[in-house]
């Protein structure tokens, strides 16, 4: 296992995740061991420090990826939760999921709209009322 790697991926993890990507890693410590490693080299090593882009702008597209994706729930969970971690608002993830509906259907965005209620109702963020275009 190349530390290199592995430092700069569990750092990035925790910046990110915190403990809910802590807990995944060492779910799989008893059944996939590897692909916890996989997960914290390849995806927070190699991938997430990259420039180009900040560490909001990768949990927005990781948490429409997961959307689009569908079926993707418990890693949805744990991205809004990164999400929230490295200041999106509340408010813009729902935009964000909202802005999904015409190219991956109401169905997935009712099913991440569900996991984020969730995650905002743990964390205590719910997001504030906001009227509907064209009611303001």
């Amino acid at each position: 296992m190349d530390q290199t790697r592995y430092q700069i991926g569990i750092e990035q993890l925790r910046k990110i995740d915190g403990v809910g990507g802590e807990k995944v890693i060492e779910s799989l410590k008893t059944i996939a061991p590897d692909l916890g490693n996989y997960i914290i080299e390849f995806a927070f090593g190699d991938i997430y420090p990259r420039p180009g882009l900040t560490l909001a702008e990768r949990e927005l597209i990781t948490i429409t990826s997961l959307l689009t994706a569908g079926g993707c729930e418990p890693q949805l969970e744990v991205h809004i939760n990164g999400a929230l971690n490295v200041g999106i608002l509340p408010e813009k993830i729902i935009e964000t999921f909202i802005q999904c509906i015409p190219y991956t259907g109401f169905p997935k965005v009712l099913n991440a709209v569900a996991v984020a209620k969730k995650v905002f109702a743990d964390r205590d963020a719910l997001p504030h009322d906001q009227p509907a275009p064209g009611k303001r």
